[in-house]
């Protein structure tokens, strides 16, 4: 092997640790707190009068009405509370999954099908066969609709266990098994999308593909706001979730419409920001040390190094970063 390949795999494989390492630590500490909801849920669903309070609540009407209108509605009728955390959270949850996936394919495990054939056999492998063992025990049965059900992976459970062991797990483990989470998950995309979608309303499909190409656009042109990547996502969930297509699969298409490109390359970021302190060195140290109102070149000059930190970082990594804690500590939990 010579220099060149050898430097090509040091590259890809410092790539895949730190791509897994990332994931561990975004999904792990979430995964405990993932258990404890499970284990409370548990409790106290198992308590006698308690658990039929608990049981209401899930019925309870969630809206969000300007005047006639509401948000949360579906097919003209309000989401009760456990709708509203199936098709309106895990919504954002799926958003979440499609940013992962599009890092992954671009930078990350995925992006070498080399490297991330022998997960997505086990991927594969762990969805057929529990499906096939379900299929075959409920056939002729009416339990059978739900064959979806067991291939599902609880990776958040799984990657708080890692967590838990530390270093004592071996870094090839935690790769392998991050690979094969989102292979679960596109899995799991493809089998709601196929098979959990009913009474389709094609005009609100055909708008919201409107609306992904609108995303799309925005993508090639490099538009960085995320309010507006956000703002029409919302759009296309509510047509998806009136449409009849389960509304998780909006939460990934809005994903990939998601610029994964920064406007700055590091170094013109560096430059900038070495430019401004070059101003503000200039400055008499008297009125550095002062805690005062600064003045109008001051004011510039930290706008921008502002604006030149929101252009070095793309619209799905600062998405992917500010949507974690809120999936994993939030919406996850609440799931479970």
């Amino acid at each position: 092997m010579d220099s060149t390949h050898i430097e090509e795999h040091d590259t890809f494989t410092h790539r895949v640790y730190y791509s897994a390492k990332r994931a561990v630590k975004s999904h792990a500490s979430g995964g405990n707190v993932l258990i404890v909801a499970t284990i409370l849920a548990l409790v106290v669903a198992n308590i006698p009068g308690i658990n039929q309070m608990y049981n209401d609540f899930w019925e309870q009407e969630i809206r969000l009405q300007v005047g006639s209108f509401n948000i949360f509605s579906h097919a003209g009728h309000p989401m009760s509370m456990l709708q509203f955390i199936n098709d309106a959270l895990m919504a954002i949850f799926f958003f979440t999954i499609g940013l992962e996936i599009k890092r992954e394919v671009l930078v990350g495990e995925l992006s070498s099908f080399k490297q991330a054939l022998l997960p997505i056999i086990a991927a594969i492998g762990g969805m057929v066969v529990p499906v096939g063992i379900y299929l075959m025990l409920s056939a002729g049965t009416d339990f059978s609709s739900g064959a979806a059900i067991p291939m599902a992976t609880d990776i958040a459970f799984s990657l708080g266990v890692l967590a838990m062991l530390g270093s004592r797990v071996p870094i090839s483990l935690k790769i392998f098994l991050t690979t094969l989470a989102v292979v679960d998950d596109i899995g799991g995309i493809i089998v709601i999308a196929a098979f959990y979608s009913t009474h389709i309303e094609a005009m609100l499909i055909v708008y919201a593909l409107i609306l992904l190409g609108v995303l799309f656009l925005g993508s090639v042109f490099k538009i960085q706001s995320k309010i507006f990547y956000l703002l029409i996502g919302t759009i296309v969930w509510y047509l998806f979730l009136n449409s009849g297509i389960h509304p998780t699969i909006a939460g990934v298409l809005v994903a990939f419409c998601i610029p994964a490109t920064p406007v700055f390359p590091p170094k013109k970021y560096i430059q900038t920001i070495r430019r401004s302190i070059a101003y503000f060195n200039a400055e008499d140290d008297e009125l550095l040390n002062r805690r005062s109102i600064l003045n109008k070149d001051q004011m510039d000059w930290l706008k921008q190094i502002e604006s030149a930190s929101d252009k070095v970082i793309s619209p799905l990594q600062e998405l992917e970063d500010s949507l974690h804690p809120v999936v994993n500590y939030l919406i996850i939990p609440i799931f479970a």
